[in-house]
């Protein structure tokens, strides 16, 4: 049965100029992503994504799916070793081994430091632009890292690739706890949620280290992260992982909730502790505060009182917003956000995405950031298997 906010979805999509016919089941939706991710955005990303001249791959396409090439991040070029192992895993029946490696060793060429940590940014030359060592982007290198090695263990020189990383990560310990960023907000949730990410990525394979470093960044996400009273996620912190003050100690990011929610619930099972479950049922529950009935998508940010703060909606918490739903959620509510998600890909050309939907069900015209395919085929990834693909 199709809900009230799945129609609204699509209410959006016919004022964005795009109108289609809303999904009659979880197994339907299952079936569009299949199709949309296979014929469209896994042929595009690589035929039009990657640099053959000078390696890599393009930080964007413009929404009729042409190359924006620019300076070259080095999250990008994780996530997208990331997607096309993902695509692999998919039965993608393209040369995803190609465009995998493709982009892992121009990573490695490239943004490897001496001392195992990956630089942040090069230029479309190769050289480097800024050498500094983001824990946001070591975390990307361990998804990356450990996706690949699952999928095509080529020369076995991945692990060592993610101990490296592991072993150059002491540098970034905070002396309170955790690790410390190299931004102006140093002490934050986000990045600990990455780096727990690749760190599970890299337990599947085996370790003890790898889960030693799991448990250490939830039980920190438990202990600091998440407000006891209201039980959603807090996202900037002083020195000592006291709430820092003013706006950004209110900020809410619905999309954040989610993303924790699916990777303490992962967690949870795997360790038997309900104190983690109850923690992501709670962060899922603060995600849904989020969601803007008109629209039918999930906002970017609220204030800690649950008002709104940011009307804009981006791509990636509809992501997040679908692998909650999907752990959490009952069968309308799953259809829902993949109609929410639907609409940011109904493109000019097919495989690519809009990233911000404006308060008026319009979005913003620019590029599409390849950074979004990351968290798209994440989406995939669980949609396919609860839905039995």
């Amino acid at each position: 049965m199709v809900g009230d906010s799945v129609m609204m979805g699509c209410e959006a999509g016919a004022r964005s100029g795009l109108s289609f016919q809303a999904f009659g089941d979880l197994a339907e939706a299952a079936r569009w992503y299949d199709d949309w991710a296979r014929t469209a955005a896994m042929p595009l990303w690589w035929t039009q994504g990657a640099d053959r001249v000078r390696g890599g791959f393009h930080e964007a396409l413009s929404i009729e799916g042409e190359p924006r090439p620019g300076f070259r991040r080095a999250r990008v070029q994780s996530r997208q070793v990331y997607s096309y192992a993902t695509a692999g895993a998919m039965g993608w029946d393209g040369p995803w081994r190609e465009a995998a490696w493709h982009g892992m060793t121009f990573f490695l060429e490239r943004f490897r430091r001496e001392d195992g940590l990956f630089r942040c940014l090069v230029g479309l030359d190769g050289a480097v632009l800024d050498d500094t060592a983001m824990l946001y982007d070591q975390a990307f290198a361990l998804l990356a890292t450990a996706t690949l090695h699952g999928m095509d263990p080529r020369g076995g020189e991945l692990p060592e690739v993610a101990l490296g990383v592991l072993n150059g990560l002491n540098a970034m310990r905070h002396p309170a706890g955790g690790f410390k960023e190299n931004i102006a907000y140093p002490f934050q949730a986000n990045a600990h949620m990455h780096i727990l990410e690749g760190a599970m990525a890299w337990a599947e394979h085996g370790g003890q280290a790898w889960d030693d470093l799991a448990d250490e960044i939830v039980e920190m996400a438990l202990r600091v992260f998440i407000d006891p009273q209201g039980v959603f996620l807090r996202e900037f912190f002083d020195a000592d992982w006291r709430l820092v003050g003013g706006d950004e100690g209110r900020l809410l990011e619905p999309g954040h909730q989610f993303e924790w929610a699916w990777l303490l619930e992962r967690w949870g099972r795997l360790r038997g502790r309900d104190d983690a479950l109850a923690a992501a049922r709670g962060l899922y529950a603060a995600g849904r505060r989020g969601l803007d009935p008109g629209r039918g998508v999930v906002i970017n940010e609220l204030w800690d009182d649950f008002s709104i703060r940011e009307t804009t909606a981006r791509l990636w918490p509809q992501t997040e917003r679908l692998k909650a739903e999907l752990v959490f959620g009952n069968e309308t509510d799953q259809v829902a956000a993949a109609e929410a998600l639907r609409l940011y890909l109904m493109t000019p050309a097919a495989g690519v995405w809009h990233d911000k939907l404006r308060a008026d069900g319009t979005f913003i015209d620019e590029p599409a950031p390849a950074t979004s395919f990351y968290h798209i085929l994440c989406a995939c990834t669980e949609l396919f298997r609860t839905a039995g693909r």
